[in-house]
């Protein structure tokens, strides 16, 4: 069973139809809307700050979400893909945007609407990344427009994962 535990007395609170891995571990002042997924091994922790997700976001394997003590807090958008080892640390996500695996997003970085952060890639603190755009390297940098087959993969994989949390019969 997933690790819930509340800090200060304010504890995780879910929306409908949301999948948390036995493993998984959230804590403290975080909210998350329907078709959650937090898969095995990731780490939410709304202990130093809150940390808001909206709907159809899945954070995958081995994905830190956290913020910064009285600084910064974490906030998702809905239909947001979050990949394996990724760091998302006291920034914003918005809507339909995708972070690659092993991807770090910083404080007050803002990932607008539509935007692609490749794997690897560290988006540095206080960064603005524009709609529609692909971001990678270290920094990270405007690689290329997101063209029509990495939207695809921005709009599919929220619905991939509400798919591959049912096969674990939890939603």
């Amino acid at each position: 069973m997933a690790i819930i535990l509340p800090v200060f007395g304010i504890s995780p609170s879910f929306g409908e139809r949301c999948f948390l891995a036995p493993n998984a571990s959230v804590i403290g002042d975080v909210s998350a809307r329907d078709d959650v997924s937090i898969w095995f091994n990731a780490v939410v922790r709304g202990d130093v700050n809150f940390i808001k997700i909206g709907s159809k976001v899945n954070i995958q394997d081995g994905a830190v979400i956290h913020g910064t003590y009285q600084k910064a807090g974490t906030t998702i958008g809905n239909k947001v893909s979050i990949g394996h080892n990724a760091v998302i640390h006291g920034c914003t996500l918005e809507d339909q945007t995708l972070v690659g695996m092993g991807a770090i997003v910083m404080d007050n970085a803002v990932v607008h609407t539509g935007c692609m952060i490749a794997a690897g890639a560290v988006v540095l603190g206080g960064t603005i990344c524009e709609s529609g755009w692909l971001y990678a390297g270290v920094p990270a940098r405007k690689v290329k427009p997101v063209d029509e087959a990495i939207l695809q993969t921005i709009m599919q994989t929220p619905d991939n994962y509400i798919e591959y949390a049912k096969w674990f019969g939890k939603i």
